[in-house]
């Protein structure tokens, strides 16, 4: 398949890079740059080939997009310790992978808030130091075992456990639908122990009886990696325990990071189908004039931009929030579900639109369209993410 050529221009409809800082426009271009001279010239054929181009790992290390939540010293950008990014710089960078591609950005985000983060924020100094600047640099590629074959928005109901043999325990179960498995050399995996307590591990390329199998068949996030984690008695060192949490928190403090980073990236994705409709709307005729002429096409377009420049502004006081140290996870969980409901919808839209080219890698529209059917489903499904919001505002819990 020939390289596609990135033309893409970003729409900002109600100058919200007036709200942005120089560091923050520069961050955005950095990355803008890299997906249009790395991940579009090649995303299309990756798809095509349900394959994932491993070399995007050390890229996106070299780039800096690995743990921008994590400190400095141990390999990231400073964001929660001081002397780095923000967190309106990492929504950007997530928006612009995911405006390559959503595997692209699953796999940094997997890294950075499922990965790195839950190290630096509930391990030791030992793990800390041996694991995040590895991985922060791109040499290590890592992944995160919480949904399970039976069990998924249900979490605590999880089977995977171990139990305690001295100097280590043994450690028994399975996860399911793991971005990255497959190429991980490191896994922060969650179970529960002897107590019935959820506890993180970290859990490492191998050990004897983990195995990662590769997940066939995805008509979705095609370019992504996607496994399976398999524990038949493996010792893990007690060492490898995160020593600072126990219970639901730990897994769910992790999500909270990563669905605002989904919350930024998914209209990202949103923005790329409204850029290519817009131009395809002005470049193809039909009765006489380009379709972009006609008045339903113009309706599509007019929601499309209203949509992209409303989540725009929320993820904008989200970040504000967030880097503040103010945002609640239900209010990450609004942006994410709002978000991925925008996105799905404008690239259906832009689909139609773009008729039976719209199916075909000629353009990105199908296969955003085909990713976000997984997006809009992980990291809390979008009916989850309703109840969250539901709870927090009656107080009153439908979960049960």
């Amino acid at each position: 398949m020939a390289a596609r050529t990135d033309v893409f221009q970003s729409p900002d409809y109600f100058l919200v890079d007036e709200l942005l800082t120089e560091e923050q426009k520069l961050i955005r271009e950095s990355v803008r740059n890299y997906v249009k001279k790395e991940i579009s010239p090649i995303i299309e054929d990756y798809a095509q080939r349900a394959e994932f181009p491993q070399q995007i790992v050390k890229q996106l290390g070299d780039l800096g997009c690995f743990g921008p939540t994590v400190p400095v010293e141990y390999g990231g950008g400073g964001l929660d310790g001081g002397g780095g990014l923000d967190y309106i710089s990492y929504g950007l960078m997530m928006q612009e992978l995911e405006r390559g591609d959503s595997g692209v950005r699953s796999t940094a985000s997997v890294q950075g808030s499922l990965v790195m983060f839950p190290i630096y924020a509930y391990g030791s100094e030992a793990q800390r130091k041996k694991f995040l600047p590895k991985l922060a640099s791109g040499e290590w590629l890592g992944c995160f075992g919480l949904t399970e074959p039976n069990h998924g928005s249900d979490p605590s109901s999880m089977l995977t456990n171990f139990k305690d043999a001295g100097d280590h325990v043994i450690l028994n179960g399975a996860k399911m639908w793991i971005s990255n498995s497959p190429f991980s050399q490191v896994a922060v995996v969650w179970a529960k122990n002897e107590s019935g307590d959820i506890q993180g591990l970290i859990v490492e390329r191998g050990m004897e009886g983990f195995t990662t199998p590769t997940t066939h068949g995805k008509w979705s996030l095609r370019a992504s990696s996607t496994g399976e984690l398999v524990f038949d008695n493996v010792k893990v060192p007690k060492e490898n325990i995160f020593p600072n949490v126990k219970g639901l928190k730990g897994p769910l403090g992790c999500l909270t990071k990563a669905r605002y980073g989904i919350a930024w990236g998914v209209i990202g994705a949103a923005m790329d189908c409204y850029d290519t409709a817009l131009r395809y709307s002005k470049e193809r005729e039909q009765f006489g004039k380009p379709i972009g002429g006609f008045q339903l096409q113009q309706k599509k377009l007019a929601e499309m931009i209203t949509e992209i420049t409303k989540a725009q502004l929320l993820n904008w006081r989200l970040g504000v929030l967030m880097s503040e140290g103010r945002a609640t996870p239900q209010q990450v969980s609004m942006a994410k579900r709002n978000a991925c409901e925008v996105a799905t919808n404008i690239c259906r839209d832009a689909r139609q639109m773009l008729g039976g080219m719209g199916i075909t890698g000629e353009y990105p529209v199908m296969r955003h369209m085909m990713n976000l059917e997984s997006v809009i489903t992980y990291e809390g499904t979008h009916d989850i993410h309703l109840l969250i919001t539901g709870m927090d505002v009656t107080g009153l819990n439908a979960f049960k």
